[in-house]
């Protein structure tokens, strides 16, 4: 697949990032040509800088993992990032809104983001590993209603991460025009190629470099 590398991700969350790890991150990015690095806000201006002259963009996650934070948060998290340099917004949507059944508070959260993104792509983490399917469907469907771009699976700090038949449900709900990602666990080549099959058109993981390689890492949480 010639094109594969315009599918990831390039991703590094954990709280115990380095700069030197950023910037080596970002390195890769550029040699891969992946689609951008996933970095936590604090970084992004470091990633911003590195990537100058790249096609690479910058990804940064908000509400991030918990999708916990009010709403008036969620959106200066994202005008911050935005300024800073962030060329797509991953934001958590609240969980526990959704769980209890909450479905206006979870679209207006959603929303707050996407306003704020003004144009900004923006991504939503449902985590679907805390999810029925029927919360799923829901969730896909508040995240179109929104105007968000892309829903996406997991944050990969939650319970399970992306498989095969929620990629299929997100994508059979949410329709062809919006991006579905699988984040979560995706790490080897059979997998990733597994995920776009079933209507993913975003991978997030911190695998990159060895799925274009074709190898599996075995020692990656994400």
């Amino acid at each position: 697949m010639n094109n594969l590398a315009k599918y990831i991700d390039h991703t590094l969350l954990k709280p115990e990032a380095s700069q030197e790890q950023i910037l080596s991150l970002c390195q890769e990015a550029k040699e891969f040509n992946f689609a951008s690095v996933c970095v936590n806000p604090a970084h992004v201006k470091i990633a911003f800088e590195a990537l100058k002259g790249s096609n690479v963009k910058v990804c940064t996650v908000i509400g991030f993992p918990l999708g916990a934070s009010t709403m008036e948060v969620k959106a200066f998290e994202t005008k911050n990032a935005i300024e800073n340099g962030a060329g797509e917004i991953d934001m958590v949507i609240n969980i526990g809104a959704l769980k209890d059944g909450n479905q206006d508070l979870v679209y207006q959260d959603i929303l707050a983001v996407v306003k704020a993104a003004n144009g900004t792509l923006v991504k939503v983490i449902l985590e679907t590993g805390f999810l029925s399917d029927e919360e799923k469907v829901l969730a896909c469907q508040l995240v179109k209603k929104a105007g968000a771009d892309f829903v996406k699976t997991s944050t990969g700090f939650g319970p399970g991460g992306a498989t095969i038949a929620d990629i299929e449900l997100m994508r059979k709900t949410v329709g062809p025009e919006m991006g579905v990602k699988a984040s979560g666990g995706v790490r080897d080549y059979q997998t990733t190629m597994n995920m776009i099959n079933a209507g993913a058109t975003r991978i997030g993981t911190s695998s990159g470099v060895l799925i274009m390689k074709g190898l599996k890492d075995t020692s990656s949480t994400y």
